[in-house]
């Protein structure tokens, strides 16, 4: 994510880095270094010459000030500081108001990811809210659309409303929301067709569906990898529907940081999700502080934590913890630590969130099949194996081997990390305050140089 942004950034910040204090000359150096990095970003040249031109003054108002913190700390405090208030400061909610139900619509370009998004929100709202959506197949114009959503409805445990043969999107939203009305839904969420900003027939339909449904929130759903052409898409919707929040989805492609950098300025309307992956859980809730520090390079452990939170069982973690003391840890719960992690998400973009290990990640590929290697291995035991590492005698590697299609250097060589793995937990569960330390390590399977 915006790794190119991140690089000239830093590359801009070197420039005082080694420099007792800010002068015009070293400030200006690096702000033109900035400047260059966000307009190759797709960030508007206007707003890449205010937001420089802030830095700037500020950087230049700190003679005197501050004197213990080095030049080039304080400059990326600076800039950390101007890109929070330049994507929106804090983050804003959702707003499901207090009456049944409430109304979410969707819009957006063709081809955004409005219809994925709608799963991903039906499945936040469901996890992570205790919801009970409703997604509604209002696209009356893509081929497969309605399917789309049923199968996505299918996948995050949503109903879906939809009326096929019905080719009134309004009508359809309107019935959706009576539906739900009658069967106690707590949301509503309108997925309506792509649509082109010049195509004015379908852009007052977009805003007659707004106007008939009265939606607690209307969200405009953006592809983040278009940049510019994005933001101003994002002005032209607004002034036809006046949406309430933005969503960017694709982060996880080829972003240069345009739109994200852009939207809030240009638009005014915070960014309130943003969108990585094809999986259903992967939504998270926008905060301009966390975005700022991925940007610059230093992680984002409070997201990390968060996500490490969601699948965080206490009652498992005081049953391994005990297996550990005893030194009764196993393949069993070590496929079950392996099961925790991936469902947090992608393995390369979690790492990212830790601070320094985006850029000692930067030429390493971590292949989110790393884990497959272990999983064949440990599936290829018996259940008595699994309980028991102890019994894996010679003639059981081999057959084990066989069984996972993999050499007998490779099962020995996990065989050999697990067990420094379970020694070394069982060692710092001795230590104090090292208790709930279990995670799954050891090795460097699916790491690879590029």
């Amino acid at each position: 994510m915006f790794e190119n942004l991140s690089d000239r950034l830093d590359s801009a910040f070197k420039v005082i880095s080694g420099t007792g204090r800010l002068t015009e000359l070293n400030v200006a150096e690096s702000i033109k270094e900035i400047r260059r990095a966000l307009v190759d970003a797709d960030v508007n040249y206007k707003i890449a010459k205010e937001f420089t031109d802030k830095i700037k003054d500020k950087a230049l108002g700190t003679e005197n000030v501050l004197k213990a913190v080095k030049p080039g700390e304080l400059m990326v405090k600076i800039v950390m500081d101007e890109l929070v208030e330049l994507m929106g400061g804090q983050s804003e909610g959702i707003n499901l108001g207090k009456t049944k139900p409430a109304v979410i619509l969707i819009a957006g370009l063709q081809g955004s990811g409005k219809t994925t998004f709608t799963g991903k929100l039906a499945y936040h709202l469901k996890n992570k809210r205790q919801k009970s959506p409703l997604v509604v197949a209002a696209d009356v114009y893509r081929p497969a659309a309605v399917d789309q959503l049923t199968v996505l409805a299918e996948q995050v445990g949503a109903q879906i409303y939809k009326e096929p043969e019905n080719k009134n999107p309004v009508q359809i939203a309107l019935n959706a929301i009576q539906h739900a009305k009658a069967h106690n839904f707590d949301v509503v969420i309108v997925d309506t067709a792509g649509r082109l900003a010049v195509d004015e027939q379908m852009m007052a339909e977009i805003a007659n569906i707004k106007t008939a449904v009265q939606p607690n929130e209307t969200l405009f759903v953006v592809d983040s990898m278009t940049g510019q052409d994005a933001v101003n898409t994002a002005k032209t919707f607004n002034e036809v529907i006046n949406y309430d929040g933005v969503v960017l989805t694709k982060l996880d492609g080829d972003t240069r940081g345009g739109a994200a950098l852009s939207i809030k300025y240009t638009v005014g309307k915070p960014i309130k999700f943003v969108s990585m992956g094809e999986k259903m859980d992967t939504l998270d809730v926008f905060y301009p502080d966390r975005m700022a520090q991925r940007i610059l390079g230093m992680g984002d452990i409070v997201t990390f934590v968060e996500k490490a939170q969601e699948q965080f069982d206490e009652a498992e973690a005081k049953r391994l913890e005990n297996k550990i003391r005893k030194n009764k840890f196993d393949f069993n719960d070590f496929l079950a630590q392996i099961n925790q992690i991936k469902r947090m998400g992608d393995i390369k973009s979690l790492m990212n969130m830790i601070p320094g290990m985006g850029k000692a990640l930067k030429d390493i590929d971590i292949d989110n099949s790393a884990f497959k290697k272990v999983e064949c291995i440990i599936q290829s035991m018996t259940p008595q194996e699994r309980g028991n590492p102890e019994l894996l005698s010679a003639s059981r590697k081999l057959r084990i081997a066989k069984g996972s299609g993999k050499t007998l250097h490779e099962v020995n060589l996990f065989l050999k990390q697990f067990d420094q793995m379970r020694k070394m937990m069982h060692k710092m569960t001795k230590m104090p305050n090292m208790g709930n330390m279990a995670m799954p390590g050891g090795g460097k399977s699916g790491m690879r140089r590029r």
